[in-house]
């Protein structure tokens, strides 16, 4: 890094960090879209902000709204990460309140524990705000339920290959083989071979599925469909990006049992069983 910025030699997960003090970096979510599905404790902080660097690309503008009259803003659509690492590292020496706005959920496909080492190497104190990410946007949007008992307990989140790899034991095959509910982000311009690779994998071609554009977005746009017929009701539907797909049988919303939690006979720590 340039401007007097250090990189870690190395950090493990073993490794503590003295800095206490309080943050002047944070990693806040954005949400999925809809400017008013990001936390309050989100908005405030960029209320507060002297700095806002934001996921251009993905990151509904709207949220810029809430920035102060004289904040400094920045777009990282169009900046390297050193490029972003020396703006939030030289307001945070400044004494500056910095918020790294990036787009859903950042801990889920968001690269940002690469510039939170930067700034441990740098002696800067961050914090995280989370947010919502995609798939739970489209879950609201479809009023979907990913954990219904006897169907799925478990929910996948994962992509396909591209033009960046995945660890060969992540493979939609082998994630497919266990027929729980899946999210598949960053994979909506090969509709065709993610639905081959659920078929092989072990999804029959009549598994439903669901395909969500711009998920709580104005523009958004929501598809029922099955792991056979993926890639035409892509096309049919011009969605190349900007869309996750949803796969498993709790998009039936049927055959399901109904939850112990309310069950009469079932004895919790709050009701006797009756």
């Amino acid at each position: 890094m340039n401007n007097n910025l250090h990189t870690p030699s190395s950090v493990t997960a073993g490794d503590s960090f003295s800095q206490r003090e309080k943050p002047l970096v944070y990693f806040v979510g954005a949400g999925c879209g809809a400017a008013d599905l990001i936390t309050v404790r989100g908005m405030n902080l960029l209320k507060a902000a002297d700095v806002i660097v934001y996921t251009g690309s993905l990151v509904n503008p709207e949220l810029l709204n809430y920035a102060k009259r004289h904040c400094e803003i920045h777009n990282s659509a169009t900046m390297t990460l050193e490029e972003v690492m020396i703006v939030v590292i030289a307001a945070a020496r400044q004494g500056k309140l910095v918020v790294r706005l990036h787009t859903g959920e950042p801990s889920i496909y968001g690269a940002v524990l690469e510039q939170m080492q930067i700034l441990e190497a740098n002696g800067v104190p961050y914090e995280s705000c989370p947010g919502v990410s995609a798939c739970f946007g489209a879950a609201a949007s479809l009023n979907l339920e990913y954990t219904l008992p006897d169907i799925s307990q478990t929910l996948i989140i994962t992509r396909m290959a591209g033009r960046t790899g995945v660890p060969e034991k992540e493979s939609i095959e082998k994630l497919a083989a266990h027929n729980a509910s899946m999210a598949i982000y960053l994979s909506s311009g090969m509709m065709e071979k993610l639905s081959r690779a659920l078929y092989n994998g072990g999804y029959s071609k009549d598994t439903p599925a669901a395909i969500v554009y711009k998920a709580s977005w104005p523009d958004e746009e929501k598809y029922i469909c099955t792991v056979g017929t993926l890639a035409e009701t892509a096309e049919a539907h011009g969605i190349k990006n900007l869309a996750v797909v949803l796969v498993g049988d709790v998009i039936s919303k049927s055959g399901y049992s109904l939850s112990k939690l309310y069950d009469a006979e079932f004895e919790t720590g709050f009701r006797k069983s009756r």
